[in-house]
């Protein structure tokens, strides 16, 4: 069985989107195809707005692109000899923050929704992941693991003053905003095994969410709060290989929405902004691919069909668009 720390590994590369060794309008796909064409020949039916991912430019590297929500229009953002990840949509949709190890470490970037003004908002000798903004556009959270393990913090969004809210000797990383900004939701190994917690944005009230206690190795990750706040939406391996999930926002009614054989694993489910449907990463078709399929888990749509290691973290913008 996996020990703790190589499933944080495991975590720290899939979950996050951060490949370690390595910024217009949707245009033409800039990247070539490994192995196929690009995006499947069946767009999602009524599928809307533009995602945001991090992957495989061809060349090795992690690159963040964008492309519209039913698999067209690609187009690569950053062009970095070093990896880029777990991009984030500002409220307003004009730009996109992400963490990039450009500066020699993690570092956190934001950038046009063109990959025009970058501008880098972390400097430190550290590691900082996971970028996510604040529904107001006021604050972004994100992970870091200055103080010797990984925990959460927030900063405004020029990247001034930055507030720890965790401390542990435990990992705590991949905030998420609850949509109304009332909660900060992430993982935490913190009880011994990985499970979803949730917080006030100053670090009080943290509340665990997953309890599987008394399991070996299971592991509760990537939480995704739906528009409405009712809901979110997680990866798991509670039931032998990593799954999508979906429960209420106090913990209830857990239900599983994929449902495949060992070695698959599904993760980083994101909402649309009209909550009809999610996106995610797995690696069904070999490497990981960006999927999308309704809230209920059905009509699974197969969009990118990258080569190497494959596209990760998807990212709706959560701009609401016409149905």
């Amino acid at each position: 069985m996996p020990t703790r720390i190589s499933i944080f590994r495991l975590l720290s590369t899939l979950a996050v989107g951060l490949f370690f060794g390595a910024c217009g309008e949707p245009a033409a796909p800039v990247r070539s195809a490994v192995g196929g064409p690009l995006f499947s020949n069946v767009p999602g039916a009524g599928l809307n707005g533009t995602i945001t991912f991090s992957g495989d430019d061809g060349n090795g590297n992690s690159e963040i692109s964008i492309m519209n929500a039913d698999g067209t229009g690609l187009t690569q953002l950053t062009h970095s000899p070093f990896n880029g990840g777990n991009p984030n949509w500002s409220p307003d949709g004009q730009h996109i923050a992400f963490h990039s190890t450009r500066d020699g470490v993690g570092q956190i970037f934001v950038m046009n929704v063109d990959g025009t003004g970058l501008i880098q908002l972390t400097h430190n000798a550290f590691n900082n992941f996971a970028p996510a903004w604040s529904p107001n556009g006021q604050q972004i959270a994100f992970y870091s693991d200055r103080d010797g393990d990984n925990e959460i913090f927030t900063m405004d969004a020029d990247g001034t003053g930055e507030t720890q809210l965790t401390h542990n000797t435990f990992n705590d990383y991949g905030p998420v905003w609850s949509p109304d900004g009332k909660q900060i939701t992430f993982n935490s190994d913190r009880n011994g095994s990985f499970a979803i917690f949730t917080m006030h944005p100053d670090g009080t009230g943290v509340t665990q969410l997953t309890n599987t206690a008394g399991v070996a190795n299971v592991v509760d990750i990537d939480p995704a709060w739906s528009p409405d706040g009712r809901e979110l939406a997680f990866s798991s391996n509670r039931d032998g290989d990593f799954e999508i999930f979906v429960m209420n926002a106090n913990g209830t009614a857990v239900t599983a929405l994929t449902h495949h054989g060992a070695g698959v694993f599904d993760g980083f489910p994101r909402w649309s902004p009209n909550g009809t449907h999610l996106a995610f990463h797995s690696n069904r078709d070999g490497a990981f691919q960006i999927f999308v399929m309704n809230a209920d888990g059905t009509g699974v749509t197969q969009l990118t069909h990258a080569g190497g290691f494959g596209d990760f973290v998807p990212e709706w913008e959560m701009r609401i668009v016409p149905r």
